[in-house]
Protein backbone atom coordinates (compact mmCIF):
# COMPACT_ATOMS: atom_id res chain seq x y z
CA UNK A 1 0.00 0.00 0.00
CA UNK A 2 1.49 3.46 -0.72
CA UNK A 3 -0.27 6.53 0.85
CA UNK A 4 -0.63 9.91 -0.88
CA UNK A 5 -1.21 11.99 2.17
CA UNK A 6 -2.55 15.28 0.74
CA UNK A 7 -4.93 15.42 -2.57
CA UNK A 8 -7.87 17.64 -3.52
CA UNK A 9 -9.04 15.11 -5.91
CA UNK A 10 -13.11 16.12 -5.56
CA UNK A 11 -15.87 17.52 -7.90
CA UNK A 12 -15.43 20.74 -7.45
CA UNK A 13 -11.66 20.45 -8.40
CA UNK A 14 -11.64 17.96 -10.63
CA UNK A 15 -14.72 16.55 -13.15
CA UNK A 16 -13.08 13.17 -13.18
CA UNK A 17 -12.35 12.73 -9.53
CA UNK A 18 -14.28 9.51 -8.97
CA UNK A 19 -11.89 7.90 -12.32
CA UNK A 20 -9.21 8.68 -10.61
CA UNK A 21 -9.61 7.62 -7.38
CA UNK A 22 -10.61 4.54 -8.63
CA UNK A 23 -7.16 4.30 -10.67
CA UNK A 24 -5.49 5.13 -7.70
CA UNK A 25 -7.33 2.02 -5.92
CA UNK A 26 -6.11 -0.61 -8.83
CA UNK A 27 -2.73 0.68 -8.18
CA UNK A 28 -3.32 0.39 -4.19
CA UNK A 29 -3.09 3.61 -3.36
CA UNK A 30 -4.80 4.94 -0.66
CA UNK A 31 -5.17 8.97 -0.65
CA UNK A 32 -6.08 11.59 1.84
CA UNK A 33 -8.85 14.47 0.62
CA UNK A 34 -7.80 17.59 2.25
CA UNK A 35 -10.91 19.93 2.30
CA UNK A 36 -10.61 23.37 2.68
CA UNK A 37 -14.56 25.25 2.99
CA UNK A 38 -17.49 23.81 3.33
CA UNK A 39 -18.27 22.70 -0.22
CA UNK A 40 -15.13 20.71 -0.29
CA UNK A 41 -15.52 19.24 3.51
CA UNK A 42 -18.71 18.12 2.03
CA UNK A 43 -17.53 16.70 -0.82
CA UNK A 44 -14.62 14.94 0.83
CA UNK A 45 -17.18 13.31 3.00
CA UNK A 46 -19.20 12.09 0.15
CA UNK A 47 -16.12 10.27 -1.23
CA UNK A 48 -15.00 9.17 1.79
CA UNK A 49 -18.17 7.32 2.21
CA UNK A 50 -18.08 5.79 -1.22
CA UNK A 51 -14.51 4.52 -1.90
CA UNK A 52 -12.25 2.48 0.92
CA UNK A 53 -9.28 3.90 -0.01
CA UNK A 54 -10.11 7.83 0.54
CA UNK A 55 -9.99 8.63 3.86
CA UNK A 56 -10.75 12.70 5.00
CA UNK A 57 -9.19 15.72 5.90
CA UNK A 58 -11.29 18.47 6.71
CA UNK A 59 -10.41 22.27 7.55
CA UNK A 60 -10.77 25.98 6.56
CA UNK A 61 -7.79 27.50 4.36
CA UNK A 62 -6.50 31.06 4.96
CA UNK A 63 -8.06 32.12 1.57
CA UNK A 64 -11.55 32.47 3.17
CA UNK A 65 -9.88 33.58 6.57
CA UNK A 66 -12.08 36.40 5.89
CA UNK A 67 -15.58 34.67 5.33
CA UNK A 68 -15.69 31.63 7.75
CA UNK A 69 -18.51 32.63 9.89
CA UNK A 70 -18.88 30.92 13.98
CA UNK A 71 -21.97 28.77 11.86
CA UNK A 72 -19.18 27.31 9.78
CA UNK A 73 -17.02 26.54 12.78
CA UNK A 74 -19.80 24.98 14.25
CA UNK A 75 -20.49 22.69 11.32
CA UNK A 76 -17.20 21.50 11.15
CA UNK A 77 -16.71 20.96 14.91
CA UNK A 78 -19.58 18.31 13.82
CA UNK A 79 -18.44 17.01 10.36
CA UNK A 80 -15.23 16.04 12.65
CA UNK A 81 -16.28 13.43 14.37
CA UNK A 82 -16.98 11.31 11.49
CA UNK A 83 -15.06 7.81 11.66
CA UNK A 84 -13.71 8.77 8.50
CA UNK A 85 -12.02 12.02 9.42
CA UNK A 86 -8.08 11.20 10.08
CA UNK A 87 -7.03 14.85 10.31
CA UNK A 88 -7.89 18.95 10.18
CA UNK A 89 -6.64 20.12 6.83
CA UNK A 90 -5.88 21.96 4.65
CA UNK A 91 -5.13 24.39 7.62
CA UNK A 92 -2.64 26.99 8.02
CA UNK A 93 -0.84 30.44 6.81
CA UNK A 94 -0.32 31.85 3.81
CA UNK A 95 1.67 35.48 3.21
CA UNK A 96 3.14 34.77 -0.82
CA UNK A 97 0.03 36.77 -2.20
CA UNK A 98 -0.82 39.31 0.82
CA UNK A 99 -0.20 40.08 4.44
CA UNK A 100 -3.08 42.60 4.54
CA UNK A 101 -5.43 39.67 6.12
CA UNK A 102 -2.62 38.33 8.08
CA UNK A 103 -4.07 38.88 11.47
CA UNK A 104 -7.44 36.96 10.34
CA UNK A 105 -5.66 34.15 8.74
CA UNK A 106 -3.80 33.11 12.51
CA UNK A 107 -7.51 33.69 14.04
CA UNK A 108 -8.83 31.03 11.81
CA UNK A 109 -5.56 28.81 12.15
CA UNK A 110 -5.81 28.86 15.58
CA UNK A 111 -9.23 28.06 15.55
CA UNK A 112 -8.67 25.29 13.49
CA UNK A 113 -5.85 23.86 15.88
CA UNK A 114 -8.05 24.07 18.58
CA UNK A 115 -10.52 21.70 16.71
CA UNK A 116 -7.72 19.19 16.07
CA UNK A 117 -7.04 19.41 20.07
CA UNK A 118 -10.52 18.93 20.65
CA UNK A 119 -10.85 15.71 18.35
CA UNK A 120 -7.40 14.53 18.94
CA UNK A 121 -6.56 14.49 15.78
CA UNK A 122 -3.50 15.63 13.72
CA UNK A 123 -3.25 18.94 12.00
CA UNK A 124 -2.07 19.28 7.87
CA UNK A 125 -0.41 22.36 8.05
CA UNK A 126 0.01 25.14 4.80
CA UNK A 127 2.83 27.32 5.18
CA UNK A 128 3.97 30.10 2.47
CA UNK A 129 6.32 32.57 3.02
CA UNK A 130 5.07 32.14 6.84
CA UNK A 131 6.79 29.50 8.65
CA UNK A 132 8.22 31.39 11.61
CA UNK A 133 4.64 32.58 12.81
CA UNK A 134 3.50 28.97 12.07
CA UNK A 135 6.56 27.23 13.94
CA UNK A 136 5.42 29.80 17.05
CA UNK A 137 1.80 28.71 16.60
CA UNK A 138 1.97 25.10 16.82
CA UNK A 139 4.44 25.40 19.68
CA UNK A 140 1.35 27.03 21.56
CA UNK A 141 -0.62 23.92 20.74
CA UNK A 142 -0.59 20.12 21.50
CA UNK A 143 -1.00 18.78 18.02
CA UNK A 144 1.00 16.47 15.93
CA UNK A 145 0.61 16.63 12.11
CA UNK A 146 2.31 17.10 8.36
CA UNK A 147 4.31 20.24 7.13
CA UNK A 148 2.43 19.92 3.92
CA UNK A 149 4.82 19.79 0.56
CA UNK A 150 7.15 21.57 2.64
CA UNK A 151 9.34 24.21 0.78
CA UNK A 152 11.59 25.54 4.03
CA UNK A 153 15.06 24.77 5.59
CA UNK A 154 16.18 21.46 7.06
CA UNK A 155 16.96 23.13 9.86
CA UNK A 156 13.85 24.61 10.18
CA UNK A 157 12.67 21.12 9.11
CA UNK A 158 13.90 19.95 12.32
CA UNK A 159 12.11 22.20 14.43
CA UNK A 160 9.03 20.63 13.37
CA UNK A 161 10.28 17.07 13.57
CA UNK A 162 11.02 18.07 17.09
CA UNK A 163 6.68 19.11 17.74
CA UNK A 164 5.81 15.89 16.15
CA UNK A 165 5.41 16.97 12.72
CA UNK A 166 6.41 14.71 9.64
CA UNK A 167 7.62 16.38 6.38
CA UNK A 168 5.56 15.99 3.14
CA UNK A 169 7.68 15.89 -0.17
CA UNK A 170 5.69 16.77 -2.78
CA UNK A 171 5.93 16.98 -7.00
CA UNK A 172 8.57 20.43 -6.72
CA UNK A 173 11.04 17.77 -5.07
CA UNK A 174 11.53 16.39 -8.72
CA UNK A 175 11.76 20.33 -10.42
CA UNK A 176 14.85 20.76 -11.92
CA UNK A 177 15.84 23.67 -10.24
CA UNK A 178 14.47 22.84 -6.58
CA UNK A 179 17.58 21.93 -5.00
CA UNK A 180 16.30 22.96 -1.72
CA UNK A 181 14.14 20.05 -1.20
CA UNK A 182 16.77 18.02 -2.65
CA UNK A 183 19.23 19.11 0.06
CA UNK A 184 16.52 18.92 2.50
CA UNK A 185 15.54 15.16 2.11
CA UNK A 186 18.83 14.36 2.44
CA UNK A 187 19.40 15.68 6.36
CA UNK A 188 16.63 14.80 7.91
CA UNK A 189 15.39 11.11 9.02
CA UNK A 190 13.48 9.15 6.45
CA UNK A 191 11.48 7.96 9.43
CA UNK A 192 9.68 11.48 9.35
CA UNK A 193 8.71 12.34 5.96
CA UNK A 194 5.52 11.75 3.89
CA UNK A 195 4.69 11.77 0.22
CA UNK A 196 1.96 13.75 -1.41
CA UNK A 197 0.72 14.92 -4.57
CA UNK A 198 -1.25 17.77 -4.20
CA UNK A 199 -3.39 16.60 -6.77
CA UNK A 200 -4.73 18.34 -9.20
CA UNK A 201 -1.60 20.55 -8.37
CA UNK A 202 2.09 20.53 -8.49
CA UNK A 203 2.83 18.26 -10.66
CA UNK A 204 6.33 16.59 -10.95
CA UNK A 205 8.95 17.62 -13.64
CA UNK A 206 7.82 14.70 -15.82
CA UNK A 207 3.93 15.65 -15.78
CA UNK A 208 4.58 19.13 -15.72
CA UNK A 209 1.83 21.52 -17.29
CA UNK A 210 -0.79 18.66 -16.49
CA UNK A 211 -3.12 17.76 -14.09
CA UNK A 212 -1.61 15.73 -11.07
CA UNK A 213 -2.76 12.76 -9.93
CA UNK A 214 -1.92 9.78 -7.26
CA UNK A 215 -0.29 7.88 -9.87
CA UNK A 216 2.46 10.21 -10.53
CA UNK A 217 3.78 9.53 -6.73
CA UNK A 218 5.50 7.20 -8.47
CA UNK A 219 7.70 10.09 -9.58
CA UNK A 220 8.28 11.64 -6.10
CA UNK A 221 9.11 8.26 -4.66
CA UNK A 222 11.41 7.48 -7.35
CA UNK A 223 13.03 10.89 -7.16
CA UNK A 224 13.93 10.36 -3.10
CA UNK A 225 15.22 6.75 -3.81
CA UNK A 226 17.69 8.40 -5.82
CA UNK A 227 18.87 10.95 -3.32
CA UNK A 228 19.05 9.33 -0.12
CA UNK A 229 20.47 6.00 -2.22
CA UNK A 230 17.56 3.59 -0.88
CA UNK A 231 15.18 1.51 -3.26
CA UNK A 232 11.96 2.90 -4.08
CA UNK A 233 10.41 -0.18 -2.28
CA UNK A 234 12.14 0.79 0.88
CA UNK A 235 10.94 4.54 0.31
CA UNK A 236 7.25 3.10 0.05
CA UNK A 237 7.70 0.82 3.10
CA UNK A 238 8.84 3.59 5.12
CA UNK A 239 6.57 6.48 4.36
CA UNK A 240 3.56 4.20 4.24
CA UNK A 241 4.09 3.30 7.58
CA UNK A 242 4.91 7.39 8.73
CA UNK A 243 1.56 7.69 6.93
CA UNK A 244 -0.76 5.00 8.62
CA UNK A 245 1.29 5.80 12.36
CA UNK A 246 0.07 9.65 11.65
CA UNK A 247 -3.17 9.37 10.47
CA UNK A 248 -4.33 6.09 12.84
CA UNK A 249 -5.24 4.33 8.87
Amino acid sequence: MIVDTHCHIYRSEMENADEIIKQAAENDIHIILNGTDPLSNREVLELSDKYENVHAALGYFYTFADEITDEDIVLLDGQLKNDNVVAVGEIGLDYYHTKDNRDSQIVLFEKMLNLAEKHSLPAIVHSRKSMQDTFDILKKHDVVGSMHSYQGSAEMAQEFIKLGFFIGVSGPVTHTNNKKIRKMIRKIDMGHILVETDSPYLAPQEKRGEKNTPLNLKYIIGKIAEELDMSEEEVIKITSHNAMELFNL
